[in-house]
């Protein structure tokens, strides 16, 4: 059954923004539709400080002297992706929206990723990971932004490999995204020479108890314990693996955790711990002049990770190339924004300069991050240290390896 209007959008005319409102009316509009999890698993790690990140967009981008508006909805897929479509399809059909960005949950990912490219509107994604969004699944009407399984598997899992952790188990979330993950993480560790030892995928988003599967990894024989999943959940096993005594015997690679994440474990529980990001705050001095920009503007006082800063980095290269071809004529097709796109170099203050490949995955370094000791720390947010920096050309799956239709080889 359809969402009625009032519950698909949830809360997006409170979220919504417009800017200049002066002349709204005489004045081109583009609408642009942040779709994410605002109340389960993934709400921290995308959720509101998402939406406020991709609205910084608009304000770094200088909308109010551009000579068109924007408008920014956002609305919650609850990690569902019959849900996450019926919105994209009204937000399209009922409310004109021309771009939907960062959409976690690569079941939901994909999903609106097809919704898109029927409608020829604009997929922005920055919280899917699934590799396959630029591999057999990928579009012309889409831009993978962040990070993908791939990406993570070779960073996280391939230094694993080189520091001594060869055998592995994973404990992998029941869906596209742990499915995946589990996949490029298995396959790089395999190359590298080392072995997977077993696995268990438990039902996603309903589990909360891992004390079976993490009895279960330590009897395995592995000496790397690859959590093949993201948000609460990864907080949640970490936590239970310190208390069973499990990280004194196994190296945890949490293959997808974000600087919100490891803050809230505590750098007693996450000193040592090794994670990727493509974005960090204590990076450079535009990684942390842009979040002294956005800090004061989230909810819960929660800086910024990669994935909201992704939402920023796709939007405001989004409004870069609507501004050179004309808002009418990025109104009227999609694929030829995201062409353009492509054809645009990349930069802003969160991943500094880039580019986008013919498949649509958006290039820039990638870094391994080690938490650091309880003594190292000058603040709260002052959580990680970079133990390795992969660069762009090296950080993604080689296209010509991704099986993309876009793709000629």
């Amino acid at each position: 059954m359809l969402l009625n209007r009032r519950s698909a959008l949830i809360s997006a005319s409170a979220a919504s923004l417009v800017l200049p409102r002066a002349g709204r009316a005489q004045t081109p509009t583009i609408k642009i539709g942040v779709l994410n999890d605002q109340s389960g698993p993934y709400r921290d790690d995308g959720g509101p400080t998402g939406v406020v990140c991709a609205k910084q967009a608009l304000v770094d981008f200088g909308i109010s002297g551009m000579g068109f508006n924007v408008e920014v909805l956002s609305a919650d897929h609850q990690n569902k992706p019959d849900v996450g479509a019926t919105i994209a399809r009204q937000w399209i059909d009922r409310d004109g929206v021309d771009a939907i960005v960062d959409v976690p949950t690569s079941s939901v990912g994909l999903a609106v990723n097809t919704v898109c490219r029927e409608k020829n509107k604009v997929m922005l994604n920055s919280g899917t990971g699934t590799s396959d969004l630029t591999g057999p699944q990928c579009s012309p009407n889409t831009i993978h932004w962040t990070y993908d399984t791939y990406m993570l598997g070779k960073s996280t899992g391939g230094a694993t490999v080189k520091s001594g952790g060869d055998k592995w188990f994973f404990i992998t979330a029941d869906y596209v995204f742990g499915q995946t993950l589990q996949r490029d993480t298995a396959e790089i560790v395999t190359k590298a020479g080392g072995k997977v030892m077993g696995s268990i995928a438990y039902p996603f988003p309903e589990t909360t108890d891992f004390s079976s599967m993490l009895v279960r990894a330590q009897a395995s024989g592995a000496n790397v314990l690859g959590l093949a999943m993201a948000g609460a959940d990864t907080e949640n096993c970490i936590k239970q693996a310190h208390e069973f005594g499990i990280n004194k015997t196994m190296t945890l690679a949490a293959l997808l955790i974000q600087v919100r994440g490891v803050r809230a474990l505590g750098l007693d529980t996450a000193e040592g711990l090794r994670w990727s990001e493509s974005y960090y705050w204590d990076l450079n001095d535009r990684t942390r002049a842009w979040n002294d920009r956005v800090k004061g503007k989230t909810p819960n006082g929660i800086w910024p990770n990669m994935t909201q800063a992704g939402d920023y980095g796709a939007t405001l290269h989004y409004l870069k190339a609507v501004h050179d071809m004309g808002v009418a004529a990025a109104k009227a097709d999609g694929r030829a924004v995201v062409a353009r796109m492509k054809a645009m170099p990349t930069d802003d203050d969160c991943f500094g300069p880039g580019r986008i490949r013919e498949d649509g995955r958006a290039l820039h370094p990638c870094y391994l991050l080690e938490a650091k000791k309880p003594s190292e720390s000058k603040h709260s947010w002052d959580i990680a240290k970079i133990a390795a920096t992969t660069p762009m050309d090296e950080a993604f799956r080689p296209m010509n390896e991704g099986r993309c239709p876009l793709v000629k080889v």
